[in-house]
């Protein structure tokens, strides 16, 4: 409606000028060369504008004649340029469905048609990574690197390559190059850190998570953990050579997380050596509460140089009364009375937990077994019992397991990755129960009021091999003579026929460990499978060849 009104206005308003001009009176004469011409002044209006419409006509004509170059270059251009970007489409598609063929030619159509597109660099990288053509992506990720718009990708691209080609050196170089540009980015971060960790450059790891919590790549809560692990590792390697650094670490790590048990063990240590005990049992209280674990109730029993075993045994006992519902309290205080020969008191911590008792219950009891009574008839039955039992609590992370505590995964390169729990692969299942028989009566005593950890070193994680079990024969010992009570102790019960193999650290040596920096690709990205299929050649764990990349990191680590 408002258009019409306008439209209508510019209508009144030419007829008002033309009829102003048409009532003008007067005439208007040209003299040229003897030449004289005379018109009124309406006629002499219509002239000129019907000249000015004939100039502009001729002037649009021949402008547009000499743009014909100009646009036909702007619509070969628009038309490689669409013929390039539909192109980088398809080819994206093909690299999503895995056909490199169809990506790799149209990775070449877009190459000839839009060169200068970021798309198309990044299409060539993936097409050339999805056919196995290592040295192709290389040089388009140089590319990329060297362009301001695609420089972090292309660093990232170079990263993912060196990686696949067992360069350590390069992929360091990188994701530092890369860190240096994007503080914040998630990648370079975590593989710089694995690399400082790997090389045991705690300074340098502590100098990434530092610049991570500034940057707001991670928040304060992890910034502090983070910090204490670090601490940590770095006052574990160097308790022997500089106590007063060490100490100084970790007493810092333990202010910034008071249940990191590595850490408040530690310090432990050293406040019982400064004569500081009732500072060093009120750590080991704090975090005994978080989590119980046998590093703490040994640290806490020992808190005191030159007790007797019966005052370590009662100070075990006060820290079991702590957690009463927890196993680690009865183990801890069985482990103290059995080295203070009090075989009474350890039987009944440990009658709670010998109707389903793992590794090192059965250990133990063979121990108290063998201490008490001499009988090793018993004791090789409780020892046979416990290369059956369940698993108890280990460090582990990322399904690598070990005896000590470590700052870093040697599988991901994670920090602050180990966790003390069972295996995942050593829970219960439904098609592998054993049944466990209950002790001898006459090997049982009434179970004490309270329960309560053992050290770690007491009973070691025994590896069970994936192989059938037979019935041990444990009739006889060394001098063929009957053992008594065998038929009680190791009756014969169904066993199941396969395990989970569970290697510990001590089991084999570091070579089977993956690499650390698990491998990251660019987005979109499908990469290429670690298995050549002309090749024929099977996967094997890559640390398992303990060369190039993964090799040097898994040394490194293991």
């Amino acid at each position: 409606m408002t258009r019409i009104v306008l439209f209508l206005i510019g209508i009144g308003a030419v007829a008002l000028g033309v009829a102003w001009i048409a009532d003008q009176s007067g005439e208007v004469s040209l003299l040229w060369d003897g030449w004289r011409l005379s018109t009124t002044v309406p006629v002499a209006m219509a002239a000129l504008l019907l000249a000015l419409a004939v100039l502009m006509a001729v002037w649009a004509i021949l402008s547009g004649l000499l743009r014909v170059p100009a646009r036909l270059r702007t619509a070969r251009i628009a038309r490689k340029t669409r013929r390039g970007r539909d192109a980088i489409t398809k080819g994206l598609i093909a690299i999503g469905a895995g056909d490199p063929e169809a990506a790799r030619r149209h990775a070449d159509i877009a190459a000839r048609n839009a060169s200068h597109d970021p798309l198309t660099l990044l299409l060539a990288a993936q097409s050339a990574q999805l056919s196995g053509d290592r040295d192709s992506a290389q040089r388009a990720f140089r590319a990329m690197a060297e362009r301001a718009d695609t420089r972090l990708l292309g660093l990232r691209g170079l990263f993912i390559e060196a990686q696949r080609n067992d360069d350590p050196l390069h992929a360091f170089a990188a994701a530092e190059e890369a860190l240096k540009i994007t503080p914040s980015a998630g990648w370079a971060s975590h593989a710089v850190l694995g690399f400082r960790c790997a090389q045991g450059d705690w300074s340098g790891a502590l100098a990434i998570v530092e610049r991570n919590a500034a940057s707001g790549a991670i928040n304060r809560a992890t910034h502090r953990r983070q910090r204490a692990v670090l601490l940590t590792a770095r006052a574990l390697e160097a308790q022997a050579s500089d106590r007063d650094a060490a100490k100084a670490n970790v007493m810092e790590a333990v202010k910034l997380a008071p249940t990191l048990i590595p850490a408040v063990v530690l310090a432990a240590k050293f406040l019982s050596e400064n004569q500081q005990t009732r500072k060093a049992m009120q750590l080991v209280e704090v975090a005994w509460r978080a989590q119980p674990h046998p590093d703490l109730a040994s640290a806490y029993a020992h808190v005191r140089l030159g007790d007797s075993a019966l005052e370590r045994l009662r100070r075990m006992e006060r820290l079991a009364e702590m957690t009463p519902d927890h196993p680690e309290g009865a183990l801890g205080v069985a482990r103290i009375a059995a080295d203070a020969r009090e075989f009474a008191l350890a039987r009944a911590a440990l009658t709670p937990l010998l109707a389903a008792p793992t590794q090192r219950v059965a250990l133990l009891m063979a121990e108290i077994e063998r201490g008490e009574h001499d009988d090793e008839g018993a004791a090789r039955a409780w020892t046979l019992r416990a290369v059956h039992a369940a698993l108890d609590p280990v460090w582990t992370a990322d399904g690598f397991i070990s005896e000590v505590w470590r700052p870093v995964s040697p599988v991901t390169g994670r920090l602050d990755a180990f966790q003390w729990t069972v295996p995942v692969a050593a829970l219960p299942s439904a098609h592998a129960v054993e049944p466990i028989e209950p002790p001898p009566a006459d090997r049982l005593a009434p179970p004490p009021a309270e329960t309560p950890a053992t050290d770690a070193a007491d009973a070691p994680a025994m590896p069970v091999e994936a192989e059938k079990v037979a019935p041990a024969d444990v009739s006889k010992d060394e001098s063929g003579e009957s053992l008594k009570n065998t038929a009680e102790a190791a009756p014969e019960r169904p066993v199941p026929v396969f395990r989970p193999r569970i290697v510990t650290v001590t089991d084999r040596p570091a070579t089977a460990i993956p690499a650390v920096i698990p491998l990251m690709r660019a987005p979109d990205d499908p990469g290429v499978d670690d298995r050549d299929a002309d090749s024929g050649v099977d996967e094997t764990p890559v640390a398992a060849q303990a060369g190039g990349f993964r090799g040097f990191m898994a040394r490194w680590l293991g």
